[in-house]
């Protein structure tokens, strides 16, 4: 179950993660992680945060085993 309504992923961060070639990893993390994600980045103010926050994202599902900053094994795949 989820904490927030589900969010819809905009435009420009589905471009941005099928660009890194990302939407395989995003669509494997579980829903509140997705969740969590696209309302952290629809919440910024500012296009800098925003672009940011985007940016920290892609670099998590790059690597894996990192959610929100935070070691998270189950993540890794």
């Amino acid at each position: 179950m989820l904490k927030h309504p589900l969010a819809e992923m905009s435009e420009i961060v589905r471009i941005e993660l099928d660009t890194a070639g990302l939407i395989a990893a995003f669509e494997r993390r579980p829903p509140y992680q997705r969740n969590d994600y696209l309302h952290w980045i629809e919440r910024s103010v500012h296009p800098e945060t925003r672009r940011k926050r985007i940016h920290q994202m892609i670099e998590e599902l790059k690597r894996g085993g990192i959610y929100m900053g935070m070691v998270h094994p189950p993540s890794r795949t």
